[in-house]
This record gives C-alpha cells, sequence and structure tokens, in this order.
C-alpha cells in the first residue's frame, strides 16, 4: 500500500513537472543537442532543490529561536522571514544582474552589470538554449535566489539580539543586492577569480565564507550582548529552548541536501548520488561531473 502510494506521488510529481516546464518537446528538438527526457528532469530535479534551500530558512528561523531568550522570539521570527522576501526582491532588481553579468563587465571582469531586473534570452536561448540544454534561466533564478537569501541569513544568526529589526533589514537589501553578487561574480559570473582557476563548489567561499566575514564585521560593530558582560565577568545567556533548536538542526541538515546536490545543476544520478554520500569530501570524479555541469554563459 505505500509502494502504491509512493508511486501515485511520484507520477504527480512528473506530470507537474512536465506542465511547469516552459519547453515543449517540438522545442526541445529545435536546438542541437539537447535530450528532452534530461532536460526536463534537471529542471524538475533543481526546482526541488530550491524548495529544499527554502526549508533551510526554517531551520535557522528555529535554531536561532531555540538558543536565544524567549523574549526576542518574535523579533528573530520575523526577521528569518522578511530576510527571504527581501532577499528575493533585491535579488531579482539587481543582484542577479550583478552577479551574471554576462559580456556587460565595466571594470576589467571585477564589475559587471547586465541591466536592471530579470534579462532572460529572448525565446529558445532562454529556455532550451541556456546553459547549452541542461535547465532554463528561470530555474537557474530560482535556485540562485534561494542561495542568496541563505547568505543574508547567516549574518543573521550571528547578530541575534544585538541589532533591531529596521537596520538588519537595510543591511540585508543592501548585502543581497550588492556585497554578494558582486563577490560571487568574480567566480560563479566568470570574473578575474574565474580566469585564475578558482573554483567554488556550492558555495564554500561566496555564500558561506563571505557570510561569515560580513557576521564578523557585524559583531565587531555591534559589540556583545547587552547583559553578556558586567564588572569584567562574563555572564552566561542561555537559550530558552534547547528541542526548538535541535529542530533546526534537522531541517538544515534535510536541507543540504538541495543546497550541495542542487549546485551539480543536474539530476544526473552518479554525479548526485557521489556527492550526498561524499558529505562534502570532493575528489576527481566528483570535479569532473562538477565541470561538466556548471554553470555555462
Amino acid at each position: 500500500m505505500k509502494t502504491f502510494s509512493l508511486l501515485k506521488i511520484t507520477t504527480a510529481i512528473l506530470l507537474i513537472g512536465s506542465i511547469i516546464l516552459p519547453a515543449s518537446a517540438a522545442e526541445l528538438t529545435a536546438v542541437p543537442d539537447v535530450n528532452a527526457a534530461m532536460f526536463a528532469i534537471n529542471n524538475l530535479w533543481i526546482v526541488i532543490a530550491a524548495a529544499l534551500v527554502f526549508v533551510m530558512h526554517l531551520g535557522f528561523a528555529a535554531l536561532e529561536t531555540g538558543l536565544t531568550r524567549a523574549k526576542n522570539t518574535v523579533n528573530i521570527l520575523f526577521k528569518n522571514t522578511a530576510v527571504v522576501a527581501i532577499g528575493l526582491i533585491s535579488y531579482a532588481a539587481i543582484g542577479f544582474s550583478l552577479m551574471y553579468p554576462d559580456a556587460n563587465w565595466g571594470i576589467a571582469n571585477i564589475l559587471g552589470f547586465n541591466g536592471l531586473g530579470l534579462n532572460c534570452p529572448a525565446g529558445e536561448a532562454g529556455l532550451a538554449g541556456y546553459a547549452s540544454g541542461q535547465y532554463t534561466y528561470w530555474t537557474d533564478f530560482l535556485f540562485q535566489g534561494m542561495f542568496a537569501a541563505t547568505a543574508a541569513t547567516i549574518v543573521s544568526g550571528a547578530v541575534a539580539e544585538r541589532i533591531k529589526l529596521g537596520p538588519f533589514l537595510i543591511f540585508s537589501a543592501i548585502y543581497v543586492s550588492f556585497v554578494y553578487p558582486v563577490i560571487g561574480s568574480w567566480g560563479w559570473g566568470k570574473g578575474w577569480l574565474y580566469d585564475l582557476g578558482f573554483h567554488d563548489f556550492a558555495g564554500s567561499t561566496f555564500v558561506h565564507s563571505v557570510g561569515g566575514w560580513a557576521a564578523l564585521a557585524g559583531i565587531v560593530v555591534l559589540g556583545p550582548r547587552l547583559g553578556k558582560y558586567v564588572n569584567g565577568i562574563c555572564r552566561p545567556i542561555p537559550g530558552h529552548s534547547l528541542p526548538l533548536a535541535a529542530i533546526g538542526v534537522f531541517l538544515l541538515w534535510l536541507g543540504w541536501f538541495g543546497f550541495n546536490g542542487g549546485s551539480v545543476l543536474s539530476a544526473d544520478p552518479i554525479c548526485d548520488g557521489y556527492n550526498h554520500s561524499s558529505s562534502g569530501l570532493r575528489d576527481n570524479q566528483l570535479n569532473d561531473c562538477v565541470m561538466v555541469h556548471s554553470k555555462q554563459a
């Protein structure tokens, strides 16, 4: 009975995917070297991976709330909700074009801009002709937008109970609109780091390292939480709910399957299966998969 239900769910997902994908079979055959089945499953998998990354924001909210004081719960929950909305809007308006400027570099592979808003290539160039027929422009934006919002959320945990809501939301808009996209363009947008042969898989540098440095800058400017140090004595400020924090950890753990697995930008079973089972361990086989399926300009 359970097997039959699973088959029904799988069939429904595939049917929905076939409906929402923008390219028809006729359109796919019009583009040379595009495998229609692989194109469909690639797009479906990347969208699922984006949804898993989205779930990570619930994990961040639960973890951050559980490890802080109960009186700040509403502030932290609102902050983690708003950062996703602000992040996606900012990234769509400016960030995505800054991160992937194509050939529109204003300063020698350091700063480029492809125009305000989302600039999907016309016709098949943005669909089956995008990224060598691996996935569409819109699928790419959705997944990259989730990464951008996650980068800002990293800072949220570091400045918890240190910053008011308004200034943090302003910071998030600036960070996702300019800071993260510009630095990310140096590698993923084929900027100067890309020219040097630098490769970042799943954002270990552009998402986590850059987010970590932004978090460090934030806590240096803001200082410790009020009441942490009294008369030179360090006072513990325990969280109010370890069960909630544990739930957050497991949600983040679940999200990593989309964060890392989706970063292959392909549903290739060899690449994705190896990536998931390796738990972050990289070797030549995985690097070959990543290079084959990396974003095409």
